[in-house]
């Protein structure tokens, strides 16, 4: 039919224009948050571009969902201000009969959307959290900049270290300043090297010394030593260990029902279904007047979306705080958002066949407005 392939063709291509400019605003965000992760040592530089692949196939599906959101809006806006939708009308042709195209047009992107939000999403957040381990548990030695001062996670202690050439495990000419306990301290030796014990990284020095002064009774002690082990990092956790919510597959939070899991199981869920509802909400919320010739409507409607989504983190919040069950966050979130879809459809398709008084008013206050 010429109506559905006319309307699956423009809102496929303005789908396509929408996602371009949203990822490449999306992207250049995350990295800019990317390469201020990498400069503040969080993350390894030479993984910067594999860790923004990973957080922008986490954020895909809300992507794809604003995307189709504004794809829709915007299609039938354009129609409405052409007055196509004026002659679609007069035609015998409802708002609900838009339905179908629609959803017809959208179907792929929302199994995307569940398959992303169900199965990527945790293993996207585990793949970040072992490159950010892995960098972790990387030798201190390997981390530092031969010839530059670099301070300890706590500030406590400073090193200073010359690493060898051949092998980033191995250094030499070893500086650290200490500050612990009242007491302040300098060693120095000709080599060291990092080395993990009991998950815990040990410095050890090797033909060096040690100077060491009370701050209270500044009594000074000197010793030498051959060899000589700091630590330098916590006790390391693997992520493996335990691994957050978010980390999880969504079959093993199904086999747990914890109130934090079942936190997760609503925002990935809730994902899907917001997804869904929007694109429901995105054809009633297009309606504009084509005498005035303006974008209030997508404002409004970027604004639902976002406390749309707004409300989907709270609900989630809530569930894993034990203050609302799973079920009934879903529905009083998803259900409302559809239930005010369809009214607004309804509201839409009767605005013919209400009394004339009503319209009357109704066409007054658009004039003065």
């Amino acid at each position: 039919m010429l109506f559905d392939s006319t309307l699956r063709r423009d809102l496929a291509r303005s789908f396509g224009a929408t996602l371009v400019v949203i990822l490449t605003i999306v992207l250049t965000m995350m990295l800019i948050r990317t390469l201020g992760m990498a400069a503040g040592g969080k993350v390894s530089p030479q993984d910067v571009v594999l860790l923004l692949g990973y957080t922008a196939l986490g954020h895909l599906p809300t992507m794809l969902a604003l995307s189709m959101f504004v794809a829709v809006v915007g299609t039938l806006g354009r129609m409405y201000r052409d007055s196509e939708m004026t002659i679609w009308f007069a035609s015998g042709v409802s708002l609900s009969r838009f339905v179908r195209p629609v959803l017809r047009t959208t179907w792929p992107v929302l199994l995307v959307v569940m398959l992303l939000a169900l199965f990527v999403w945790p293993w996207v957040n585990e793949r970040s959290a072992e490159l950010k381990e892995q960098f972790e548990r990387r030798s201190d030695l390997s981390r530092v900049t031969p010839g530059q001062f670099q301070s300890s996670s706590d500030g406590s202690r400073v090193f200073f270290i010359e690493r060898d050439s051949q092998d980033s495990a191995n250094g030499h000419n070893v500086f650290i300043y200490g500050r612990l306990k009242g007491s302040e301290s300098v060693t120095t030796a000709r080599t060291g090297r990092v080395e993990v014990e009991d998950k815990s990284r040990y410095l050890r020095l090797g033909n060096g010394q040690r100077n060491e002064v009370d701050l209270k009774s500044s009594e000074k002690t000197l010793a030498r030593f051959q060899n000589y082990d700091v630590i330098v990092g916590d006790r390391l956790v693997t992520s493996g260990d335990n691994p957050p919510p978010k980390a999880r597959p969504t079959m093993e939070l199904l086999r747990h029902p914890s109130a934090e899991y079942q936190g997760e199981l609503t925002w990935r869920i809730g994902l899907t279904l917001a997804a869904a509802n929007m694109v429901l909400l995105a054809i009633g919320l297009a309606a504009i007047n084509p005498r005035r010739a303006s974008n209030w409507n997508l404002l409004f409607a970027l604004l639902t979306f976002v406390v749309y989504y707004n409300v989907i983190t709270l609900s989630q919040a809530w569930v894993a705080n034990s203050k609302m069950s799973m079920g009934t966050a879903l529905i009083a979130a998803h259900g409302s958002a559809l239930l005010l879809a369809l009214f607004l459809m309804w509201w839409r398709d009767t605005s013919t066949s209400r009394p004339g008084w009503f319209r009357a008013a109704r066409g007054q206050g658009l004039a003065t407005t």
